[in-house]
């Protein structure tokens, strides 16, 4: 008997498969004649995030001891803002 080859094609995808460009689509494009903006994009891809801070925070690596970090994980999500503010607090600030 002969062993069957395992089948190891990968189905074939039409390229021209792509997702139809809607109305929406046309809406919210940016619009460009020869490389200058003629109107900016409005679509999901072009809002603004968030503003900046005019103070943003420093990622730093910091050493506490285990109880210290396990009371205040312990307390919930946003615990490392606790600690800033506690921080913070015993600063003066």
């Amino acid at each position: 008997m002969t062993e069957k080859e395992p089948d190891l094609k990968t189905p074939w995808v039409d390229p021209d498969d792509a997702p139809e460009l809607d109305d929406h689509f046309f809406t919210h494009a940016e619009f460009r004649v020869g490389g200058k903006i003629v109107r900016p994009g409005t679509g999901t891809l072009t809002k603004p995030g968030r503003p900046k801070s005019d103070q943003p925070k420093q990622q730093v690596t910091l050493r506490l001891d285990q109880v210290v970090l396990d009371a205040f994980r312990a307390t919930g999500p946003g615990w490392q803002s606790r600690i800033n503010a506690q921080l913070r607090k015993a600063l003066g600030l």
